[in-house]
């Protein structure tokens, strides 16, 4: 299939082509096929070594060894951004050929650029708030790196956050206007990772009010977001904010939540990977909740090796969430380093053949989207797994066996979550309703701004207090369907499920998931990988289910995947922006005019955008550690592996 304008709309359209791995460039140029077995590799190998580069530097490295490095320009322009991931601006950050500042500008423009409405578009409305700190933490980490000293593997990158994420700097609404000033003291547990690891926290995203809807993305905050491929069409939820701002390079990578789908669905719907990982691999501490038995915190990515690398630096035990026990039955330093395009070989996948309702089957893009998928499946065995139906994982099994106890505790646990978080709460929010002295779901609902439906809001509001016997039941229930998931595993000698992450395409009001129960019922780690698109457009997306703290295992086979498929393409409504040349070059260059929002989509790579081999020069070593100096030629040797596996993407319109 090949990529190619559907009128002035923005819209992508696919045609029959000889090579589905070429795509022309509406100037007729044939883009290669972009990845090859070494290649992939390396890239692999250069994102361990940096990773395992910045640990050994980080620890014993003298400040004499950095007493000279590659000099940095303040005036650096930054690189185009849409095909860049993290791995890609790490690469490019220890090359010095960009800077934080310059990547921070450059995204903050965009979001100036897109996030409203422009030209024909209405706007992704994708983002709640920028972070005000964003331009002076990132030439703060600028001058840190420029002295040898990187907080962590993510040093210098922006990321996205949604806004039920608690920030120390920056309102948390969680999609409620009620909540625009509600300011907690402290970060919730995954966002302080982040920053210990030296990422930026660029913007915080738009959410479905309270994480509720998972087919579209509306708040009282925000108002709707719209799909960064056809911005007419929903952009599944909650996390559509993330989905849709990381989709139009808003920010290389974000976070979201998935409750039942609320990561996969956005991802599989914006041609992302979307990670829920092992239920309490991640933290949820300080996170506003929807429903504490199926709440988890996950990446939502460009690229595989992004999620991986990111996960990393999330997961692990968290005493202020006691379910994160669990993940000490891994190891997140193999997340990276296992990656490989051969994870597939031998594997058994389960084939998910459903028995749809007719409801599904109605839904737009049905016959398209199961087509996709089947092709998907035929990859998988392509790469070498054995692919095994599995005809007994079928309506009755995951309705009737994988029962959930989510959704019934939504008020309560919001109430816990106000009582236990030290925060400043909005003047006068609290004393709308009863008690007065506390701040509630009440309070909110009473100050009349909610876009909650009335039915939604009495549905919240039903909720008993827990725990209850009611509740206690559909606990033990759900416990029941975990121990039936894991076991399925086992009986049917899986290693993972495959399943098609939506059964329907995105339309205006509707971009849901089909099989969010699986992961969110019963905890396995779930992914949504790209996996094509439409005749229309829509993108459609893979789910692989594996089993129980297995995640290592499953990142590996969505790697082996994605680098034998490499369906992911950048939305043509949100190009590359082109910028004026300055006589003077200056630190943060102004926003300028954008480009028309009708280029033709450009294929996404893991490969980093520019042409030329990053090196990482420092001198005055004298005295140092050897095992120092084995750690900064990792990092050296890291960068310069990625950079030259990179592949400059200039696909702009003019």
């Amino acid at each position: 299939m090949r990529p190619t304008h559907c009128g002035n709309t923005g819209e992508i359209c696919l045609h029959e082509t000889g090579n589905p791995l070429s795509v022309l460039s509406e100037f007729g140029t044939v883009l290669p096929p972009r990845t090859t077995s070494l290649r992939t590799f390396s890239r692999a190998a250069a994102v361990t070594a940096i990773c395992a580069g910045f640990a050994v530097t980080s620890s014993v490295l003298a400040p004499a060894v950095f007493a000279a490095p590659t000099a940095v320009s303040p005036a650096v322009a930054a690189p185009d951004v849409v095909d860049l991931g993290v791995t890609d601006i790490l690469a490019l950050l220890a090359s010095g050929e960009t800077t934080s500042v310059a990547l921070t500008q450059e995204y903050l423009d965009r979001i100036a650029a897109y996030d409203t409405p422009y030209g024909t578009q209405p706007g992704l409305a994708a983002i709640i708030r920028e972070n005000p700190e964003a331009l002076a933490t990132a030439a703060t980490l600028d001058a840190e790196r420029a002295a040898g000293k990187l907080r962590g593997p993510l040093h210098g990158v922006p990321i996205l956050v949604k806004d039920n994420y608690a920030t120390f700097d920056m309102p948390t609404t969680a999609g409620s206007v009620s909540l625009r000033t509600y300011q907690t003291k402290l970060d919730s547990t995954a966002v302080a990772r982040l920053r210990d690891a030296g990422a930026i926290i660029l913007a915080k995203t738009n959410m479905s009010e309270f994480a509720w809807h998972g087919t579209f993305t509306l708040s009282s905050e925000r108002g709707r977001t719209n799909n960064a491929y056809n911005q007419a069409n929903s952009a599944s939820g909650s996390s559509g904010g993330t989905g849709a701002a990381v989709a139009a390079s808003f920010g290389p990578a974000g976070l979201g939540t998935d409750t039942c789908g609320s990561i996969v669905g956005p991802s599989a719907h914006e041609s992302l990977v979307g990670y829920r990982p092992t239920m309490g691999l991640t933290s949820v501490a300080g996170v506003v909740p929807l429903s504490a038995p199926q709440d988890v915190s996950g990446p939502m990515t460009k690229t595989v090796t992004d999620a991986a690398l990111l996960m990393q630096v999330l997961a692990g035990y968290d005493p202020a969430d006691p379910r994160t026990v669990i993940a000490n039955e891994q190891n997140p330093a193999t997340f990276v380093s296992g990656l490989s395009d051969t994870a597939l070989e031998g594997k058994r996948i389960g084939y998910v053949q459903y028995d749809y309702t007719a409801d599904e089957q109605a839904r737009p893009g049905f016959a398209e989207q199961i087509a996709l998928f089947d092709k998907a499946v035929a990859d998988l065995k392509a790469q070498g797994a054995e692919i095994v139906p599995v005809p007994d994982f079928n309506h009755a099994f995951v309705s009737g066996t994988l029962k959930s106890a989510g959704y019934t505790d939504m008020r309560s646990s919001i109430a816990s979550f106000f009582a236990t978080t030290e925060a400043t709460w909005p003047e006068g929010l609290a004393a709308l309703a009863e008690p007065k002295d506390k701040l509630t779901f009440e309070d909110i609902i009473a100050d009349g701004k909610s876009s909650l439906t009335q039915g939604d809001i009495d549905f919240f509001l039903a909720g008993a207090d827990i725990p209850n016997p009611t509740y206690d039941a559909a606990i033990a229930e759900q416990e029941a369907g975990k121990k039936a998931m894991d076991e399925y595993f086992v009986d049917h000698d899986l290693d993972a499920l495959a399943m098609p992450t939506s059964a329907g395409s995105a339309t205006p009001d509707w971009s849901g998931t089909t099989f969010c129960d699986v992961g969110a019922n019963t905890g396995v780690p779930s992914v949504s990988l790209p996996a094509g698109f439409t005749s229309t457009g829509e993108s459609a997306g893979l789910e692989l289910v594996a089993q129980r703290s297995h995640d290592a295992e499953l990142l590996s086979m969505s790697y082996d995947y994605e680098q034998a498929t490499l369906h992911r393409l950048a939305p043509s409504t949100t190009p590359e922006l082109v910028h004026a040349i300055p006589a003077t070059p200056t630190p943060t260059p102004t926003p300028t005019e954008t480009a028309a929002p009708t280029a033709v989509p450009s294929p996404s790579s893991t490969a980093v955008a520019g042409g030329s081999n990053p090196t990482l020069a420092a001198t005055g070593m004298d005295g140092a550690a050897a095992s120092g100096l084995a750690g900064l030629v990792l990092l050296i040797g890291g960068a310069v592996t990625l950079g030259l596996t990179r592949r400059r993407r200039n696909l702009r319109s003019n």
